[in-house]
């Protein structure tokens, strides 16, 4: 994908691998095999929480176009 982007890992699995990461095919969050900006925890994640987490990407992305207000 052309720049600028931005990668939120969502849910305990998403971060950690969850209850899984001790499993032999898991190989942990997804920050293991792509860059991750922004973490939401949770299992499930809050409503709330995804929306903070879009917002906080978005604040990354505004200041990588150099948008800052």
């Amino acid at each position: 994908m052309p720049g600028p982007k931005a990668v939120i890992a969502i849910g305990a699995c998403g971060c950690s691998g969850g209850i899984f990461r001790d499993a032999y095919n898991v190989i942990g969050g997804v920050d293991q095999v792509i860059p991750v900006d922004v973490y939401v925890p949770g299992c499930p994640a809050r409503p709330e929480a995804i929306i903070d987490g879009v917002v906080a990407a978005l604040e990354k992305v505004k200041a990588a176009l150099g948008m800052t207000a």
